[in-house]
């Protein structure tokens, strides 16, 4: 390798490396240099946590290249994805799962990879918002947890991950309530019905990412892999539940969406029903006055009632007496 070329891997990007820390016994205790990662995996003594974010190729095949990846998981790490998947290579562990933020009431979609191994644990994040430094501090506070190892850091990371599927559903619902009020106060227009099926494709997207992690954690927590120790499979079990409970989650508010608008449909026909009813009523008070005074517009020469005196009021009597009866009935069926 040149010179050139050995200095531009040296020199990460500024911000392409969040962290690069080794753990012994649990705590702290040195950064390790992103070049020199493989001299310092110890799985006997501690662990080496590399964090990565938007990493450039080349960073990254150097990085995983000097854990002993094969070209198969670098090429894989190396692509991106649009759903969560599990890679078991013998030695280490790939996981990649999409991440989810919401931002002006839309989803955003992320990618996390894990790459965990005897010693080391690796996490690339493209696209994701939200960094690992909390949970980072929570470990690194309870040393206890960080030396059960890299496998048990990994259920803690996709654990942290579900917390933030929750904070996504939590600002979502407050959009579907919105779409709901709107859609049950002045119905659906057309633009509220644009909008509700860009809502529902939200949700259907949204459950496509979740739903597939859900069974990644529990092959983690079932199938045996020498990068996951026994010990740590209880924790991914836990993890899939909580998945299982989030995906529900999104599934009930896409259910809410459609069943609020079925609900809008529904009063915007008794609405329409009830103008019918109303038009209807008027339409037969009206139709008497009308045929009377069609059949005494005929200009017939011979018609009796035209010769009476009292002919005229008569008829407007009846006229009165018919649209009054009509106008009762319709009233108290409620059409009126």
């Amino acid at each position: 390798m040149s010179t050139e070329a050995t200095a531009a891997v040296a020199a990460p990007p500024q911000g392409e490396v969040v962290a690069s820390i080794a753990y012994v016994n649990g705590r702290r205790d040195h950064e390790v240099p992103i070049e020199e990662v493989g001299k310092h995996v110890d799985p006997k003594h501690g662990m080496v946590w590399i964090g990565l974010r938007n990493p450039s190729p080349e960073r990254l095949a150097d990085v995983v290249n000097q854990l002993g990846a094969c070209d198969k998981n670098q090429e894989e790490m190396l692509e991106s994805h649009r759903r969560p998947k599990i890679i078991d290579y013998g030695n280490m562990v790939l996981i990649v799962v999409i991440t989810v933020e919401v931002e002006a009431e839309r989803p955003i979609f992320g990618e996390t990879q894990f790459l965990i191994g005897e010693g080391f644990l690796v996490t690339v994040r493209r696209g994701a918002t939200a960094g690992h430094s909390p949970l980072r501090e929570r470990l690194e506070s309870s040393p206890d947890l960080l030396k059960r190892g890299s496998d048990y850091v990994a259920s803690e990371l996709l654990d942290w991950l579900v917390d933030r599927y929750v904070v996504a559903a939590g600002k979502i619902e407050s959009v579907v309530e919105g779409a709901e009020q709107k859609l049950l106060i002045r119905g659906a227009k057309d633009a509220d019905i644009r909008r509700l099926y860009r809502q529902r494709r939200d949700l259907l997207r949204i459950h496509t990412v979740v739903s597939p992690l859900a069974e990644i954690c529990r092959r983690l927590a079932r199938v045996e892999m020498s990068a996951v120790d026994e010990h740590a499979r209880p924790y991914f079990g836990e993890v899939a539940d909580r998945v299982l409970r989030v995906d529900e989650l999104f599934n009930a508010l896409r259910e809410s969406l459609a069943f609020a608008f079925e609900a809008s449909l529904m009063i915007g026909q008794a609405a329409q029903n009830d103008t019918t009813r109303k038009l209807a009523s008027w339409a037969a008070i009206l139709a008497v006055p009308t045929a009377i005074a069609g059949i005494y517009g005929m200009n017939f020469k011979f018609m009796p009632e035209l010769e009476s005196p009292f002919g005229y009021p008569v008829t407007l009597g009846v006229i009165a007496s018919v649209c009054s009866f009509l106008y009762w009935r319709f009233r108290k069926s409620g059409w009126l």
